[in-house]
């Protein structure tokens, strides 16, 4: 797949097959493309915890709050990603700019993380609901969760929605 096809093929997955484990070369490939993911001075200001098995269930509870991403149940891999110090050179910068470079790393982590999981047949959704005490416990984290992304194989007849966007008019603008 290009990346187009990649963008288009990718979707939040809210309808995981929970008999279905993801197999360790393709979670490694996901891995892979996170750790080579653009970051401010390359400071990589973030962790992955992957939890399977028990700890993906107790994670997937954590998520689970006043009724929201019951679909977590059923992702065989919970990627919790917690945020770590900035390297001098962005944390200077991020001061002097007022610039919040960590959440930008994040989102940009996340969108490797979910384009290559795509690439590999998986299906991701991102999820910022969740109870950060409680995953901080599960995942024995000393630093904040930013995000937890579900990881797996989308359930037999999930089909592929259509997308909602905005025209590019509305998002592009040129300046000469």
């Amino acid at each position: 797949m290009n990346f187009t096809e990649i963008a288009n093929n990718r979707q939040s997955c809210r309808n995981y097959d929970m008999n279905r484990e993801v197999e360790q070369e393709k979670l490694n490939s996901v891995l892979e493309s996170a750790r080579l993911s653009p970051s401010a001075c390359n400071g990589q200001p973030y962790h992955i915890t992957v939890c399977k098995g028990e700890a993906a269930k107790k994670t997937a509870a954590a998520v689970m709050g006043m009724g929201m991403n019951k679909f977590a149940s059923n992702a065989p891999v919970m990627l919790v990603i917690s945020e770590k110090p900035y390297v001098a050179s962005a944390a200077l910068g991020a001061k002097v700019k007022n610039n919040d470079y960590r959440s930008i790393d994040i989102g940009i982590l996340s969108a490797y993380i979910t384009a290559e999981a795509t690439a590999q047949g998986l299906s991701t959704c991102i999820l910022g609901w969740f109870d950060d005490k409680r995953i901080r416990e599960i995942c024995s984290l000393d630093s904040a969760v930013r995000l937890v992304i579900t990881l797996g194989y989308a359930a037999e007849g999930d089909k592929l929605r259509t997308k909602k966007r905005k025209d590019l008019e509305e998002l592009v603008d040129y300046a000469e």
